[in-house]
C-alpha cells in the first residue's frame, strides 16, 4: 500500500492485484503498446474510456464525471484520441467481468481503461482502474485508491498520470496546479492578483485580493509554495506564499527595481535581478540565511535568471553585447558565454525540469515567439507565434510548455485581451487554457509529492 500526503487531502493507493487468470498473459504474448513521443509530430493513439461503473445514481454520476476528467486530460496533451462513448458496444457494467476485446476492435481502440467507484463502510471512496492492451487482450496496469468523496477530481487526475506514464514511458503532468496573475481593469489601472487552479482550469481561486500590484510568481520544484514580487506602497517586496497554509512570509525590502524572482532546484535559494545605480545585476538569497550574494557586475542590463535543475548553471538575458541575448553562466563563478545566436531578442529563458532545453520568448520583425533550444544554443525551434507571446513555463515532465498571449487593440483602444496557452515541444498541439479573467506570467507547479 502506497500513502500519498497530497496538497488537499489524504488518500492511499494500492496495487491492484486481484487479477483474472486470463488477464497474466505471458510477457512474451503481450503487445509492446506505446507511444514514442519522440517523433516530432505524433499520431495520437484511439484510447477508449468509458463511464466508471457504479452501483447507484450518485456513484454512477460520479463514474461518469472521472471518466470526463480522464477523457480531457488525455486529449489535451495530444498524445491520445479518446473515442466517442456514444460508439462504445460494452457498457461499463459488463465491462468489471471482462472486456470484450473484439467489441473494442471493432472501434479500432489500442487502450481501454475500465474503472468502477464505490463508498466504503467507513465513507471513503474506493476507485479502481484497469488499463488494457486491447490488440493482445491482456492488461497493462491496475490500481485501486482510496479517499474522501470530495477528493474524486484529484483521483481522476492520478489515473491520467499513470495511464499516461504506461504509454509513454514518461511521467505525467496532470495531477498539478497553475499559479498565474489574474488581470481586470483598463490598462492603465490594471488591477494583479495572484490566482491559482488545476492544470485543467478546474478548482480557481483568488490568492491576493488586488490591493497591491503582484508579479513574477514561481513555484518552489521541492514544496507547494511560490515566491511572487508585489509593490507595497510602491516599495519593491519579494514574498514566499504557502499555498496549503497560506502563511506568508517576506524575503526582504529591495531598493529600486527587483526582477522575476526564482527558486533553485532544491527550493533553499531565489535567484533575482536586482537595479541599483543604474546598473541591473543577478543576485541569490539564502533562504536560511537570508544572505544576499552578487552573481553578475557589470554596466548591462542582467535578468530573468534560472537555475539548470542541477542547480550548477545559470541562464540569464542580457544586453551586455548589444542587444538583448541569452547567456549562460556557472553559478559558482562569474564566467559567462552567449548562447543565442539567432535574428532578434532574447528573454525570458527558463530551464526544462528534463535539463535537455532552455525555453525562451523571442521577439524579432514586430512578431513575438515561444522557443527552445539546447544549452549549447544549438537546436533552436520555434514553437508559438503571434501578436505577442511571453513568459513560457514547464510541465514538470519537460514536454509541456505554458505561456500567455495578448491579442492587439482593436480601432486604436486598450490592447486585446491576454490569456493562458499552452503547447507541447512538436509545435502542433496548441491549446488555449481558460480562465475567468486575463491571466499573465503563468507558473506550473511540480507533481505533487509521493510516498511509495
Amino acid at each position: 500500500m502506497w500513502s500519498i500526503p497530497t496538497t488537499r487531502q489524504i488518500f492511499t493507493i494500492g496495487l491492484l492485484l486481484i487479477l483474472p487468470c486470463w488477464a497474466l498473459a505471458p510477457r512474451s504474448a503481450r503487445a509492446a503498446l506505446e507511444i514514442d513521443i519522440t517523433q516530432g509530430n505524433v499520431d495520437p493513439m484511439p484510447v477508449a474510456i468509458p463511464d466508471f461503473y457504479g452501483a447507484g445514481a450518485a456513484v454512477a454520476d460520479q463514474g461518469k464525471r472521472m471518466a470526463q476528467v480522464i477523457t480531457a486530460n488525455l486529449d489535451r496533451s495530444g498524445l491520445f484520441r479518446p473515442l466517442d462513448p456514444k460508439s462504445f458496444i460494452q457498457n461499463p457494467e459488463s465491462l468489471q467481468a471482462r472486456p470484450r476485446f473484439a467489441d473494442w476492435r471493432v472501434l479500432n481502440a489500442q487502450a481501454l481503461v475500465s474503472g468502477k467507484v464505490a463508498v466504503e463502510n467507513d465513507g471513503r471512496l474506493r476507485v479502481e482502474f484497469r488499463l488494457w492492451d486491447v490488440l493482445s487482450g491482456s492488461q497493462m496496469t491496475g490500481l485501486v485508491y482510496f479517499s474522501t468523496p470530495g477528493n474524486w477530481r484529484r483521483i481522476a487526475h492520478v489515473i491520467s498520470d499513470a495511464i499516461y506514464k504506461r504509454l509513454t514511458g514518461e511521467e505525467g503532468y496532470f495531477d498539478t496546479r497553475v499559479v498565474y496573475v489574474a488581470e481586470t481593469g483598463s490598462r492603465d489601472r490594471r488591477i494583479k492578483r495572484l490566482a491559482i487552479m488545476d492544470q485543467d482550469g478546474d478548482g480557481h481561486r483568488f490568492l491576493t485580493d488586488g490591493s497591491y500590484l503582484v508579479l513574477t510568481p514561481r513555484f518552489s520544484p521541492s514544496r507547494q509554495e511560490i515566491t511572487y514580487l508585489s509593490y507595497y506602497r510602491d516599495m519593491p517586496r519579494v514574498y514566499l506564499y504557502n499555498i496549503d497554509t497560506g502563511r506568508q512570509e517576506i524575503l526582504g525590502e529591495f531598493p529600486g527595481m527587483t526582477y522575476a524572482p526564482r527558486f533553485s532546484p532544491d527550493g533553499n535559494r531565489v535567484i533575482m535581478s536586482m537595479a541599483q545605480s543604474g546598473k541591473s545585476n543577478i543576485f541569490a538569497m539564502d533562504l536560511r540565511t537570508r544572505v544576499i550574494s552578487q552573481l553578475t557586475h557589470g554596466p548591462a542590463i542582467d535578468t530573468s535568471p534560472c537555475y539548470s535543475p542541477d542547480g550548477k548553471y545559470v541562464v540569464f538575458n542580457s544586453d551586455r553585447g548589444g542587444s538583448q541575448q541569452l547567456y549562460l553562466m556557472k553559478a559558482d563563478s562569474a564566467e559567462v558565454k552567449r548562447i543565442s545566436f539567432g535574428d532578434g531578442r532574447y528573454a525570458t529563458p527558463v530551464w526544462s525540469p528534463r535539463g535537455d532545453l532552455i525555453a525562451f520568448t523571442k521577439m524579432h520583425q514586430g512578431k513575438f515567439f515561444i522557443g527552445v533550444m539546447r544549452s549549447d544554443g544549438s537546436g533552436e525551434r520555434l514553437l508559438s507565434e503571434s501578436f505577442l507571446d511571453e513568459g513560457p513555463t514547464w510541465a514538470p515532465n519537460g514536454r509541456v510548455l505554458m505561456f500567455f498571449r495578448q491579442k492587439p487593440a482593436r480601432n486604436g483602444k486598450d490592447s486585446g485581451r491576454t490569456r493562458l496557452w499552452s503547447v507541447d515541444l512538436t509545435g502542433y498541439n496548441e491549446r488555449e487554457m481558460i480562465t475567468p479573467i486575463d491571466a499573465s506570467d503563468p507558473a506550473w507547479s511540480p507533481l505533487s509529492p509521493l510516498n511509495r
